[in-house]
């Protein structure tokens, strides 16, 4: 089998399709938790703190400063804590969806698991024969 046939059997199997749309749902879910970190949770946050931007929070390593041989600005060097802390935020928030989602799974499996099965539905023909040979076999 050439390389692009076993390329295409690959590409083309169910796991791959499903993982391929996980992937893109993930990531516009990730979006969706970044803009409700950033945008809602910090921001009551920060104020609670005392007006504090969590992304703005920085350790500055070495403050900006200007080239004076070419005239250049030379960027500061800084930790930036602060978007980290809006990382692990988001980070805790996809994991809580995440495991909710897995949850609501489970239990949903355990239901279809647990349900009785209906008995069986015998047809009509087959119930009539059953009592005819019922009643033949007490004769």
């Amino acid at each position: 089998m050439s390389l692009l046939k076993e390329f295409k059997a690959f590409a083309m199997r169910g796991n791959v399709v499903d993982m391929a749309v996980g992937i893109i749902i993930g990531g516009a879910f990730g979006k969706i938790v970044t803009s409700l970190v950033n945008d809602i949770i910090m921001p009551p946050i920060g104020v609670l703190i005392g007006g504090v931007d969590f992304a703005e929070l920085k350790l500055v390593l070495k403050q900006a400063s200007v080239d004076v041989a070419t005239g250049a600005t030379i960027p500061a060097v800084s930790i930036n804590y602060g978007l980290l802390v809006n990382t692990v935020i988001n980070f805790l928030i996809v994991a809580a969806a995440i495991f909710a989602v897995i949850k609501v799974m489970t239990l949903a499996k355990k239901k279809e698991q647990a349900a009785p099965s209906a008995p069986p539905v015998i047809p009509a023909q087959e119930l009539l024969l059953t009592e005819i040979r019922d009643i033949l076999s007490r004769k």
